[in-house]
């Protein structure tokens, strides 16, 4: 299910700026439960911090999220080891610059978004507000304070499933290793997966869900929405082991057979999409063991952001209680 509803809002973002905070979309956070006080600050000492090694990104400002100066930020970024170059716009959570926090390494979020997920990534945008959510659920104690990483998923209105597929620009190393190495270049992060995650809609989804299961060593955590949940580019056609090697059911097989690492997977799903039989199935099939899953199926839910959004707070909550966090000074 590729085709994501988003709205004209959020198709007029990919003309040009939009400044405020917007977000339009009824969200309810009150019934998230503060996180519990995580092991590694009372047991494990500091976490090992990553400090920003370069080369730094110019950036330029894409709009502003609040009265607290945070802003969505847009740079290009080439790959080095994909050999794409594609734009990524980021956003840097208010802790990040406090002084309590300024040895600290943060947790990453790279948000993905449905559809072709080119030129733009609707994350980013102000309809539907996702980093001033972040920042108040976050000030709140309810969720992790993370930095958001949104590149495009594509290289034009082709579908390459976040993939390698032989042939072509290499989606899957762009998203699961350059991505990743831009955040390390500009930003203090951790050094083990507890500090890593994705969180895609649609064919987002499908991405953040594929890198997860492939690559557990490297990433703990996804928020899947409305996912498909077996690759299904028409660019596979005559690669079909190539095609296996990207299926989230072989790998939550070879990964339960290997019985870890342990990930952690937390599906919205609206309840009118057509996906929820395949995605209920793949959640009763091809999770369990170290597939840690959880499911928020939103009451008449379509395939939407805008349906996802509703539950965000208590899919990040969960994510949140798997990963790292920043410690303050002392």
């Amino acid at each position: 299910m590729k085709w994501l509803r988003v709205g004209a809002a959020v198709s007029a973002l990919a003309l040009g700026l939009l400044a405020g905070c917007g977000g339009g979309d009824v969200v309810d956070a009150s019934r998230v439960p503060r996180l519990r006080a995580q092991p590694a600050d009372a047991a494990n000492g500091q976490p090992r911090v990553v400090p920003p090694r370069g080369p730094r990104s110019a950036f330029t400002p894409f709009r502003t999220t609040g009265d607290d100066g945070t802003q969505v930020v847009t740079t290009k970024w080439y790959g080095r080891k994909s050999g794409f170059t594609g734009d990524i716009w980021v956003w840097l959570p208010p802790q990040y610059h406090q002084p309590r926090y300024a040895k600290s390494g943060f947790p990453v979020l790279i948000a993905l978004p449905g559809a072709y997920g080119y030129p733009f990534n609707y994350w980013a945008g102000a309809p539907f507000a996702l980093e001033e959510r972040i920042a108040e659920w976050s000030q709140q104690g309810k969720t992790l304070p993370f930095i958001v990483v949104m590149p495009v998923l594509n290289p034009a209105k082709k579908y390459y499933d976040g993939s390698d597929i032989p042939g072509q620009p290499k989606m899957g190393t762009w998203l699961t290793e350059d991505v990743p190495d831009f955040a390390r270049a500009n930003f203090r992060t951790y050094g083990s997966r507890d500090g890593w995650a994705f969180m895609g809609s649609s064919s987002g989804g499908f991405a953040s869900l594929k890198a997860v299961l492939k690559q557990p060593e490297r990433f703990k955590a996804a928020i899947v929405n409305g996912p498909d949940t077996a690759p299904d580019s028409p660019m596979w056609q005559g690669h079909p082991q190539e095609m296996r090697a990207n299926d989230p059911r072989h790998l939550a097989r070879q990964l339960a057979a290997r019985r870890g690492p342990q990930v952690y997977l937390a599906f919205e799903l609206g309840s009118l999409e057509t996906a929820v039989p395949d995605v209920k199935r793949f959640i009763r099939d091809y999770t369990g063991g170290p597939i840690h899953s959880t499911l928020f199926e939103i009451p008449d839910g379509v395939h939407s952001a805008h349906t996802y959004i509703q539950r965000m707070a208590e899919s990040l909550h969960w994510i949140s209680e798997q990963m790292q966090g920043p410690v303050p000074s002392a």
